[in-house]
């Protein structure tokens, strides 16, 4: 059977709907840095997502071909998952998605190096004839964050994240998000199969001790 991240680290991809404490530890990420509306048709965002699943399934399919990476062993792609942020606001402002800067990224199994990351991308750009070079390797490690699985449409995720700020001063944290902490979203649902009702989505904010 596969392995499935999901199931495997539930306590970084399966938190309840009630916020809580998680420590994440440095993690490599396939990412696509860009800025605007997520929701444009055939916009920069929908291109990155094409991006990032591209070099995502070359990877996991390199068992087929020539390429053998080191340790490799059979998983199902990690989900799709973003940092977001606006500059000059504190937060997330939802009613102004047109001023949003992302980086749109699918997490790497350990086993994948620069390297084995860097013939996917070659792969990718010979077989689809497309251009992958906005397509990064980058490590990222969040710290110590409030989490909580949000259920429902995107644009209603400030009632969840109301929660989680009330959660971490309870506890006498404060929030931390700056230039290199970021409000972060994990999709566990496809919006274009699931009606926005019953999306899931891991909301992540990085805090500090107060």
């Amino acid at each position: 059977m596969a392995f499935d991240f999901k199931k495997e680290y539930k306590e970084f991809y399966m938190p309840k709907s009630k916020p809580s404490l998680v420590d994440v530890p440095a993690m490599n990420y396939i990412a696509v840095r860009g800025k605007g509306d997520p929701n444009m048709e055939d916009g920069e965002y929908k291109k990155a997502i094409g991006m990032l699943y591209a070099i995502a399934f070359t990877i996991k399919m390199s068992k087929k071909g020539d390429h053998r990476i080191e340790g490799y062993f059979d998983y199902v792609v990690p989900p799709l998952e973003g940092f977001w942020w606006q500059d000059g606001v504190a937060g997330v402002d939802y009613s102004h998605k047109e001023t949003f800067n992302w980086i749109s990224v699918i997490r790497l199994p350990d086993f994948v190096t620069r390297a084995d990351f860097d013939w996917a991308v070659a792969e990718a750009t010979e077989k689809k004839k497309a251009d992958f070079s906005k397509v990064e390797f980058i490590t990222y490690e969040e710290g110590v964050c409030v989490q909580c699985l949000h259920v429902g449409p995107y644009d209603d995720e400030p009632a969840t994240v109301a929660k989680m700020h009330k959660y971490m001063e309870d506890r006498g944290y404060a929030l931390d998000i700056n230039d290199r902490r970021l409000h972060h979203e994990i999709y566990l649902s496809d919006a274009r199969k699931v009606v926005p009702e019953k999306l899931k989505t891991v909301i992540r904010h990085p805090v500090k001790e107060v």
